[in-house]
C-alpha cells in the first residue's frame, strides 16, 4: 500500500477539487503551447500532417528576416508600454476614488459601471466600439462635433488606429485591475492612517507613504496581468482594424493569425513561440523587480 505523506493526507479534500482544474490546464493549456513550439520546428506544408517534417530553426530566420514581422513586433511593444502604466494609473485613481468619500451614495452603481466592461464578451465590444468610431456616423465624432471639436481618425487613421484600440482596451479592462487595487486597499492597517493624520500628515502625504508602498503586491500583479494581456493584443485589431490601416494596428498576435490562415503554420507557430518567450521573460522580469522592491523596503 502507498503511504500518503501527512501534509498530503490532511487536505486530501483540497488536492480532489483541484485534480479537474489542473488536469483542465494540462489539456487546454500546457499541451497546446507544447504543440504550438514544436510546429515552430517543422515546415508548413506538413505541420499539420501525422509526420511533420523538422526543419530546425528555418522559420525563426524566415520571421526575422521579414520586415512586417519586425513592425508588427515594434508594434505590439510600444502599444504595451503604453497600455500597461496607463490602466494601472487610470485603476489606481479609480480604486482611490472608491475608497474616498467624494461619490457618497453612488458608489454601487459607479463600482458596477466601471467592472461591468470586464464581463462583456470582447467580441461584442469590439463590434460596439467599431461602430461609435465610424466616421461618417459613429457615436464618438457626432459628439465632438455637438462639442465644435475636430473629428476623430479612429480606425481609419494610421497615427489614431492605435490611440483608439487602447481606449478600447482601457474601457474593457480597467474595472479588473481597479478591482485588485480596492482589495489591496481594504488589507491595509487603518491605524497607520489615524497615526499619520494625528502627526500632522494630509492626504498627498499619507497617500505617497502609506497607501502606495503599501499596494505594492497589488502593483505587482496587475503589472503581469497587464503585460500578458497587451502582449496578446488581438480580438479588438480582429474585429475592429484588420491589422490596419496600411498594417499601422498589425499585432503579433494578428499577423499569426493571417499567417495560419494562408497556410504558413510553421511561421504562424514560431510567430507565437517568440511572443510566448517574451510574455515569459517579461513577466519573470516584472516579479523579480517586484520581489526586490519588497525586500528593499523589508530591510
Amino acid at each position: 500500500m502507498i503511504a500518503i505523506p501527512v501534509p498530503v493526507k490532511k487536505n486530501l479534500t483540497l488536492y480532489l477539487f483541484l485534480v479537474p482544474m489542473l488536469l483542465l490546464v494540462l489539456l487546454f493549456g500546457i499541451v497546446p503551447i507544447v504543440q504550438s513550439v514544436a510546429m515552430s520546428f517543422t515546415k508548413s506544408s506538413t505541420s499539420l500532417s501525422g509526420h511533420p517534417e523538422y526543419i530546425g530553426f528555418a522559420n525563426f530566420a524566415t520571421i526575422f528576416g521579414d520586415s512586417y514581422f519586425i513592425d508588427s513586433f515594434r508594434i505590439t511593444l510600444g502599444f504595451t508600454a503604453v497600455s500597461v502604466p496607463l490602466n494601472l494609473a487610470v485603476a489606481l485613481a479609480l480604486a482611490l476614488l472608491m475608497g474616498s468619500n467624494f461619490i457618497g451614495k453612488g458608489g454601487v452603481v459607479f463600482k458596477l459601471a466601471v467592472f461591468m466592461p470586464v464581463v462583456v464578451p470582447i467580441m461584442a465590444t469590439s463590434v460596439v466600439w467599431k461602430w461609435m468610431y465610424n466616421t461618417n456616423y459613429g457615436a464618438v465624432n457626432a459628439v465632438l462635433g455637438l462639442l465644435g471639436l475636430p473629428a476623430f481618425g479612429g480606425l481609419s487613421g494610421k497615427s489614431t488606429v492605435l490611440p483608439a484600440l487602447a481606449l478600447v482596451e482601457l474601457w474593457k479592462h480597467v474595472g479588473l485591475y481597479t478591482i485588485i487595487f480596492i482589495t489591496n486597499l481594504q488589507l491595509i492597517d487603518r491605524e497607520m492612517y489615524e497615526a499619520a493624520h494625528l502627526d500632522g500628515a494630509g492626504w498627498f502625504a499619507r497617500t505617497f507613504r502609506i497607501t502606495l508602498p503599501e499596494l505594492g503586491p497589488a502593483f505587482s500583479l496587475n503589472a503581469v496581468y497587464a503585460l500578458i494581456q497587451f502582449l496578446k493584443t488581438f480580438a479588438v485589431a480582429l474585429v475592429m482594424s484588420q491589422g490596419g490601416p496600411n498594417y499601422a494596428s498589425n499585432f503579433v498576435s494578428y499577423y499569426a493569425y493571417t499567417k495560419f490562415k494562408i497556410g504558413d503554420y510553421g511561421e504562424a507557430a514560431a510567430m507565437g513561440t517568440v511572443l510566448f518567450a517574451v510574455v515569459v521573460a517579461l513577466t519573470l522580469a516584472t516579479r523579480k523587480i517586484a520581489s526586490a522592491d519588497r525586500a528593499e523596503g523589508n530591510a
